[in-house]
């Protein structure tokens, strides 16, 4: 995997990167996720904005939010919180009402997905003008870590069956940390149907569908410091489920 570069060559000023974060109940993670993307964007310089879409978190997530964006700016930190959890295809629908950049960038604000992997995600876009950029656990020197036993034979369980029933072209459809051109997002979104974590999946058939360029690069995705896993028995059940719908419709 290259190395991060520090320094700045070629930067498209025209080019603004929008940094989506859905949360529910991320007041622990939200303040280092937000730094650790200030730092990284700050070093590669890329034009940047993040738009916390916080669903009613109980946890205060909200506030904490505030107090970052005094810290950073409102033009760097953006809210735009809703007032319950209404799904995470409709976070990134309210989230590209309001982006200003033409490319959104989706990743998870529990440090499951780290930064530093942002530069080479916008360098492997330009490299082939791809549409979307996947971050991949399952090719190179991507990989896993944190998760039990359990975990891992889930995730790998499941990513095998969406190959083998979709064919999808591209190595892992489940993860979410991604880079996509804005207009070629708004139109997987509008034509997704699919809800929890079989979202992530369909929008990457969608994409094959409409011929959409498809890059990777390898991540380390690291298991949540903070909170509890929303995975569990009835995400499962709804994966199967919605696996079986797109192999059926697609």
């Amino acid at each position: 995997m290259a190395s991060r570069k520090t320094s700045q060559p070629n930067r498209d000023e025209k080019d603004k990167y929008s940094v989506l974060l859905p949360t529910y109940n991320e007041r622990e993670n939200l303040p280092l996720i937000i730094w650790l993307l200030v730092k990284y964007f700050g070093e590669s310089g890329y034009n940047y904005e993040i738009i916390v879409i916080d669903d009613g978190s109980p946890d205060g997530t909200l506030e904490v939010a505030k107090q970052l964006q005094k810290m950073y700016g409102a033009d760097k930190i953006v809210l735009r919180p809703r007032e319950k959890k209404l799904g995470l295809g409709t976070a990134y629908i309210h989230g590209i009402k309001h982006a200003t950049g033409n490319f959104i960038i989706i990743m998870d604000a529990d440090l499951s997905h780290h930064p530093k992997f942002i530069p080479e995600f916008i360098e492997k876009q330009k490299e082939g003008n791809y549409d979307l950029v996947s971050g991949t656990r399952y090719q190179g020197n991507g990989g896993v870590y944190g998760w039990d036993l359990r975990r891992k034979l889930i995730s790998r369980g499941a990513n095998f069956l969406t190959q083998v029933l979709l064919r999808p072209g591209a190595s892992d459809l489940t993860g979410s940390f991604r880079l996509y051109k804005k207009k070629v997002l708004e139109n997987l979104v509008e034509r997704c149907v699919s809800k929890g974590y079989v979202f992530q999946m369909e929008m990457i058939v969608r994409a094959r569908q409409l011929n959409y360029t498809i890059g990777e690069i390898p991540i380390s995705f690291v298991d949540r410091v903070y909170g509890e896993s929303k995975l569990g028995g009835n995400e499962i059940i709804s994966f199967v489920k919605g696996l079986l719908t797109l192999f059926a419709t697609t």
